[in-house]
């Protein structure tokens, strides 16, 4: 599955990172082009990348959640816990200029669950959104398990943030931390459901879903 680059809208740069991207660099360039849309007009951008192994303490995390810092962490200004990114795992960094797009922040949250979750149906795993519980999710052997993090940053009306989704990553890497602060259930990945999905489909899968991303949050009445 290729990328069609018609599917993304002019107004929106779409940048894929070819190396892995260390976390500060990534949220200075994050927080200027943020920055640069809203006091300049710059272009908006979805910018799909990987960290080396990391982890991020969101503005809800608490301290007894991590077990072991057995690398990095960083606070970072999204919502939620806890998480980790390292290799074999897919963020997505979204910055939208919600001022023009309806102003809703719950839309926009949700929006970005289901784009997640369309991404991972056209490459054949069945995903949803659970109510009051954070993430993406899956079964695995018949037990809910989270295949994908969301938390986002919206300051002066510009999302940052945005989405993880689990490809390939060594899963025991996230045993350094309570992920997301639900120790009573597992994470998973694409790979551990028996799918082999290369970053380069799975970036196709979700411009292949973005117009109807776009649509969600312009029209926050759908949810």
């Amino acid at each position: 599955m290729a990328t069609d680059p018609s599917l993304v809208p002019d107004s929106i740069e779409w940048r894929l990172a070819p190396a892995a991207v260390d976390y500060p660099t990534a949220m200075e360039a994050m927080e200027a082009r943020a920055a640069a849309i809203r006091d300049s007009g710059a272009p908006e951008l979805v910018w799909l990348l990987e960290h080396p192994p990391l982890y991020t303490a969101g503005t809800s995390a608490d301290v007894r959640e991590l077990i072991d810092p057995r690398f990095p962490v960083f606070k970072s200004g999204r919502g939620g816990r806890y998480t980790y990114h390292g290799p074999g795992q897919r963020i997505g960094y979204v910055m939208l200029d919600l001022a023009e797009r309806g102003r809703d922040v719950r839309a926009y949250v949700h929006a970005l669950e289901s784009w997640v979750i369309a991404a991972l149906s056209e490459v054949g795993i069945h995903a949803y959104a659970v109510p009051d519980r954070i993430g993406i999710w899956t079964k695995d052997g018949g037990m809910e398990a989270k295949i994908g993090a969301i938390g986002v940053r919206v300051k002066r009306w510009v999302t940052m943030h945005g989405f993880s989704v689990n490809l390939s990553p060594n899963l025991n890497d996230f045993g350094g931390i309570v992920p997301c602060g639900l120790a009573e259930f597992p994470v998973t990945s694409a790979a551990a459901l028996g799918k082999m999905v290369t970053p380069a489909t799975f970036d196709a899968a979700l411009a292949l879903s973005m117009p109807t991303f776009l649509e969600y949050v312009e029209k926050p009445t759908r949810f």
